[in-house]
């Protein structure tokens, strides 16, 4: 996403700008018995989301079937999970949607990410300027956790409200990052306005955009207040670069698309965003990075502030607490709050390119609940997940619906496949952003405001792109990200990370059938969308494995399960 009023904040970095062309691929690494897996995937992965064309529109309302299929069942976790497995899938399928989410959505959370740090040990004073123990505390959660759907709506949170470790400057940093992902894991199931509140007063994003210790205007010195934070609270995280229709579309004046703020609004709402500090000044322990920032009114701007048209207003001599509720609740109540959020969250959870009448109804939903609320979060995703065009069968089929598997998403959803456990709760899959050997992302280690992928982002040159659709992830997929991705996996579904072993013992009795393992894996980890046709593929690749032995089998085990993730049917879900 570019700017299109203001200078460019501090934390923008070149990650944000648009993809380089990939350079050529290294294949050294790729076995070349994989067949599929060690294919030149890119170009197949684009055709395979899509040349943008129609598909299935479905009229509205949401659908429930008689009877959940296992294929639904698998389907709808893919969509509403951080991963599943078979019991899973199972269980759901003799259940019913609604139910499954009245479950999730009354859970509570089985650990806080402040606490398993605490519990780590990680808050010795040894650790004050390191980030032990992060990436331990994200992977714990996100494979271990029973809370499946929490762990999937907070990263998809995480990725409009994004704040990454590696941008923080203060000392310790995991627990300023621990105190901020337990604020929006908490709040994702509650309503969008307190997520506003509790990231306004985050010292983690005070940090990230650099509101901590902003100050008022100095005419002596020609200082300004930061506004960086101003300006990315509308821009990305409320109610986007341009005004709204209820469906997404852009309002438009004389055939042009309306700003929703000018950079004067951002000078002003800047104003709001001083006088913010820690709430104390002990840091012999992390326990400050867990309370809200408190207000310095020496350094705090007083005067008038006014913006969108006079449509948000707070006058001179407003204290500072009272001033942040005005402005904060002036953007929640925009227009164009609930479509410039609902689409998002359908992208994050569902499809890159939602009807906008798929947009329109939720939307509604974040409008009104059914009960006058607004910004109901567990509406609203109930809403998303359970809508008609999310669970129309006929989009497996369609060529404008469906989204590209985040590369964590496709680790996650196989370690939670394949039981995979920490027993000394290390987790130590570590850092994995790395384009040459890793994911190219890693959960809360974004590079920039604009996350690892932009909403609207296109893949150039291509039919995508030309018939007007996105497709976020692709931004981060080239010939060389996926093949490190394949490398990477290989070695995780052959030797797990350290300590962290699958358990793949649930097929060793099938392994000896290719056609039953393959289907197996079809259906847990692909909702059974990879066709016949690469399915009898994947066979003939297998038969020639010999399973007359332990080592045979675990062979045949291990090429299929990557054989299967590195199907473009299994990395372009829908």
């Amino acid at each position: 996403m570019s700017d299109a009023v203001g200078t460019p904040p501090k934390t923008r970095t070149p990650a944000a700008a648009e993809p380089a062309a990939p350079s050529a691929p290294d294949r050294g690494g790729i076995d070349p018995r994989l067949g599929l897996a060690g294919a030149s995937l890119g170009a197949v992965l684009l055709e395979a989301c899509g040349d943008g064309g129609s598909g299935s529109s479905p009229g509205g309302g949401t659908i429930t079937p008689a009877a959940i299929t296992t294929t639904q069942a698998s389907r709808f976790l893919s969509q509403a999970s951080v991963g599943y497995g078979r019991t899973d899938v199972i269980n759901l399928a003799g259940s019913s949607y609604n139910a499954w989410l009245d479950t999730q959505l009354a859970m509570a959370r089985p650990q806080k990410f402040w606490d398993f740090l605490i519990a780590g040990g990680y808050d010795a004073a040894a650790n004050i300027n390191s980030t032990a123990g992060f990436d331990a505390m994200m992977w714990s959660q996100l494979i271990n956790s029973g809370d499946i759907l929490r762990q999937r709506v907070g990263l998809a949170l995480l990725s409009i409200w994004v704040v990454g470790i590696d941008g923080l400057t203060s000392s310790w940093r995991s627990f300023v990052m621990a105190a901020y992902l337990d604020g929006l894991w908490d709040n994702a199931f509650g309503n969008y306005r307190d997520i506003m509140e509790f990231v306004s007063t985050s010292p983690a994003m005070a940090q990230f955009l650099t509101f901590l210790g902003n100050s008022k205007a100095n005419p002596t010195t020609g200082s300004i207040p930061d506004e960086n934070y101003a300006r990315e609270l509308m821009q990305l995280f409320t109610i986007g670069l341009y005004q709204l229709n209820m469906d997404g579309s852009q309002v438009l004046s004389g055939g042009a698309p309306v700003a929703t703020y000018t950079q004067a609004d951002v000078s002003q709402a800047a104003r709001v965003w001083t006088g913010y500090t820690l709430a104390n000044t002990d840091n012999t322990t992390p326990a400050r990075m867990r309370l809200p920032l408190i207000i310095n009114n020496s350094t705090r701007e007083t005067g008038a502030s006014s913006l969108l048209n006079g449509a948000i207003t707070i006058p001179a001599g407003t204290d500072g607490a009272t001033a942040r509720k005005i402005l904060l609740d002036g953007l929640f109540n925009h227009a164009s709050m609930p479509p410039f959020i609902s689409k998002q969250l359908i992208q994050r959870l569902v499809t890159s390119n939602p009807s906008p009448a798929y947009i329109n109804r939720v939307a509604n939903v974040f409008v009104n609940n059914g009960n006058g609320v607004r910004g109901d979060m567990k509406a609203v995703i109930r809403a998303i997940l359970t809508d008609a065009e999310a669970r129309d069968d006929n989009q497996v089929t369609s060529t404008s619906f469906g989204k590209l598997r985040e590369p964590i998403l496709r680790l996650t959803q196989w370690a939670r496949a394949f039981n995979v456990t920490s027993p000394t709760n290390q987790w130590p899959f570590g850092n994995t952003s790395s384009t040459a050997n890793r994911l190219g992302q890693s959960p809360g280690r974004s590079p920039s405001v604009f996350n690892w992928f932009r909403p609207g982002y296109t893949p150039p040159g291509t039919a995508i792109s030309a018939a007007g659709q996105v497709a976020p992830e692709f931004q981060i997929a080239n010939e060389p990200t996926i093949i490190a991705y394949v490398n990477y996996m290989q070695s995780l579904i052959a030797s797990g990370a350290g300590e962290a072993k699958p358990d793949y013992s649930s097929l060793t009795t099938i392994a000896t059938d290719s056609q039953a393992l393959l289907a197996e894996l079809n259906l847990v980890l692909a909702a059974n969308q990879i066709s016949s046709a690469t399915i009898a593929q994947m066979k003939s690749a297998l038969d020639t494995i010999a399973v007359t032995t332990t080592t045979g089998i675990n062979n045949r085990i291990y090429a299929a399960i990557l054989l299967v993730m590195a199907s473009p049917e299994y990395l372009v879900l829908r």
